[in-house]
């Protein structure tokens, strides 16, 4: 998958798990708690949805990872590069 494949994907699921959240004035540096809002639940839906649509196992320990777009897309690269 490209960067540009990874982004749509997390920004999909992202969406989907909080429909609030307006895709087009999303930037990446947004933290998805502190800025967007999202809760607990929330983010373990999102991680959810990503491992069901990547196929990649996320462990706990990875959550700050994910904490905004910019990191999610590297972290996902990275993992899905193996």
């Amino acid at each position: 998958m490209t960067l540009d494949e990874i982004r749509a994907a997390f920004i999909a699921d992202l969406t989907a798990v909080a429909p609030d959240i307006d895709a087009e004035s999303l930037r990446d540096n947004d933290h998805l708690q502190d800025d967007l809002g999202l809760d607990s639940m929330d983010f373990l839906n999102l991680v959810s949805a990503l491992h069901k649509r990547l196929g990649l196992p996320i462990p706990e320990a990875d959550y700050p990872r994910l904490a905004t777009t910019a990191l999610a897309v590297a972290y996902l690269d990275q993992a899905l590069a193996g």
